[in-house]
């Protein structure tokens, strides 16, 4: 079932064919209008632009994208020259809306085929955007992220999807991973394998992504690094997984000087954590948390993305 929020552009809800379940009329504060949905079960909202109290100041629905999941929400905007203009349109995709309307038949259009960011990534201009936001791609293309296992089983393929659900909601993310097919079972077009032979091919093919994850699993170092802008090493810190990477190769740790490793799925304090560098000889350039996968981490993940350059508060 559906709702329906309006105000100065109620006839044009009026032939919506939808089933709706609730119906409200007026000009509401966002806090108003979370209260009354936050806790309410229904399929889509359609919401009047009109209907939200001080709308054509961009942080307004900011604080709606905070409050409300706004992929169940189909916007309907106004006439107004600040509505539609570069500026607010980006920083509307930027928080996720993307799926918004200016009359009922696109309304209806997008409650049978909702947007995601591909079908209007061309509308944002990343130099307009004034709230929170990721970067742009570099100059050379995509941003390509690889990710390894240092340690046996460190997580990379879990926190690879994560990590794309969060980019996803901003930029065009594409996942390749290495020499397996893992990937298969995430059931995502975006998420596909190829051979080491293949990987330059594959990421050629997704050059119109703004980043692309890469699954680094046994790749040759020499290939990693002519493919990738950075790389991420993962690790385990349990005694088990360490002891056998040392015990596979005693200079293990040597070779991560310099490198971005990152202590996954951690359950560490802080004081463990500094024992852990002081014995292996690195530093750690995050520590992340055990995570479930089924649920939002946006708010874990940011400060990381944010270390990575992918992120920025602006």
């Amino acid at each position: 079932m559906n709702v329906i929020v309006s105000n100065r552009n109620a006839m044009k809800f009026s032939n919506l064919d939808v089933d709706v379940i609730k119906s409200i009329s007026g000009e509401f504060t966002v806090g108003e209008i979370v209260q009354s949905f936050s806790n309410f079960f229904f399929n889509r909202m359609f919401l009047d632009i009109t209907a939200i109290e001080n709308y054509q100041d961009i942080n307004t629905l900011k604080a709606l994208s905070v409050g409300l999941d706004v992929s169940k929400i189909i916007l309907l905007l106004s006439d107004d020259m600040v509505v539609n203009s570069n500026s607010y349109i980006s920083n509307l995709i930027s928080m996720g809306f993307y799926n918004f309307a200016r009359n009922e038949d696109e309304m209806m259009y997008l409650y049978n085929n909702p947007n995601t960011y591909k079908d209007v990534a061309h509308l944002q201009n990343i130099n307009t955007i004034d709230t929170t936001t990721f970067q742009e791609k570099s100059s050379n293309g995509s941003r390509v992220i690889g990710i390894k296992n240092f340690t046996s089983h460190a997580g990379a393929t879990s926190l690879i999807y994560m990590l794309k659900k969060i980019l996803s909601k901003n930029y065009y993310t594409v996942c390749i991973e290495v020499n397996k097919k893992d990937f298969m079972f995430y059931q995502d077009e975006d998420m596909v394998s190829c051979t080491a032979l293949d990987l330059s091919q594959c990421i050629n093919h997704y050059s119109d992504a703004n980043v692309i994850l890469v699954d680094l699993n046994n790749l040759d170092t020499s290939v990693v690094n002519s493919v990738c802008n950075d790389t991420i090493y993962l690790m385990e810190s349990s005694t088990l997984m360490i002891n056998k990477a040392v015990m596979l190769d005693s200079k293990c740790f040597e070779k991560l000087e310099d490198k971005k490793v990152v202590l996954n799925r951690s359950l560490l304090n802080n004081s463990d954590v500094r024992t852990l560098q002081e014995e292996a000889g690195i530093k750690f350039f995050y520590v992340l948390p055990p995570l479930n996968d089924r649920e939002d981490n946006d708010k874990v993940f940011y400060p990381f993305l944010e270390k990575l350059e992918l992120y920025k508060r602006v």
